[in-house]
């Protein structure tokens, strides 16, 4: 948890930052492609923002309306942030790259003078400038995201960043490794068809640059939209992860067999396993709960994410 803080925070710092540069370079240029960029900035601060709130609320003790925690509601920010956030922004940035190719744009060149340097520069080689430093701001941020996801990767011996991203419960990190990527991308996208937009005088090129970072963003936002439905609905740990848990049990000396076994996310790394066990019928009532004990801190040992075993013993 608090590695996915730090994450966040990091993020949070450098967003609003780039925000407010990215919104000063549009100023001096009315270029599509910088207010597309603006809006992805003040978007991943919103975001960052939502995320805190969500990792403070799972904080709250369980109490008797929430019995196992209040782990989920990172989940919800998450999938808040995907839909208010990233997916406005999407659109909007799409809907000016749309109408700056068909049809009017407010690009244009304003000179400005940077304060304490005394240097003059054209609002292209502004936004440059702000672009160049969004990169390394973003680079920074993407660090830390990716040393944190790598941990995970290791520690649950994940293949790579793809299964990383299909089994993760952590979509504080999830999230703000995808938005820095995404934003790094985006970055590149802009600066290109300022420059182009710029060389040519051919306002088309500042044009499709939005357009293809709304397009991203919109993608990004779905995306993200379904990774926080399935931990929202109740997802049970991977299959492999399960069974493995499973055998764990069936082999126990005593068991009979099991009749049931669910595992289900109630919070980020955070898992509820509940199993109905048959034990071998000369055991008495004493045996059987200190087997469940064993059983229940074996489990514990095994996956870290289990927080509640629940062993039910069957006749």
């Amino acid at each position: 948890m608090a590695e996915s803080k730090s994450v966040v925070v990091a993020a949070l710092i450098a967003n609003g930052a780039i925000a407010i540069l990215k919104f000063i370079g549009y100023l001096l240029t009315g270029s599509a492609a910088m207010l597309s960029e603006t809006y992805q900035s003040v978007s991943d601060t919103g975001n960052q923002v939502f995320l805190l709130i969500g990792i403070r609320y799972s904080k709250k003790r369980a109490d008797q309306r929430h019995p196992f925690g209040y782990g989920k509601s990172q989940f919800f920010y998450s999938f808040l942030v995907s839909v208010l956030l990233f997916g406005v922004a999407g659109i909007e940035s799409a809907r000016k790259g749309y109408e700056t190719i068909f049809g009017e744009s407010t690009f244009h060149i304003s000179n400005a003078t940077l304060p304490v340097i005394d240097v003059t520069l054209s609002g292209a080689q502004i936004s440059y400038l702000v672009l160049s430093l969004a990169i390394l701001f973003e680079l920074y941020a993407l660090k830390k995201a990716y040393a944190e996801m790598k941990r995970q990767i290791d520690e649950h011996n994940w293949s790579g960043l793809r299964e990383a991203f299909q089994k993760t419960s952590d979509v504080t990190t999830l999230t703000a490794l995808t938005e820095d990527s995404l934003a790094l991308a985006a970055a590149a996208i802009g600066m290109v068809g300022i420059y182009l937009t710029e060389q040519t005088g051919n306002v088309m090129y500042d044009g499709a640059a939005a357009l293809v970072i709304g397009i991203l963003l919109m993608g990004f936002a779905a995306a993200l939209a379904w990774q926080n439905k399935r931990l929202l609905l109740g997802e049970s740990l991977p299959a492999s992860e399960e069974r493995r848990l499973r055998e764990l049990v069936a082999d126990w000396n005593g068991v009979d067999r099991i009749v049931d076994f669910k595992t289900v996310y109630f919070g980020p790394e955070e898992v509820i396993l509940a199993a109905d066990v048959a034990f071998d019928r000369d055991l008495d009532t004493t045996t059987i709960d200190d087997r469940i004990s064993a059983i229940n801190d074996a489990l514990m040992e095994t996956n870290p994410q289990i927080r509640n075993a629940y062993i039910e013993p069957e006749a």
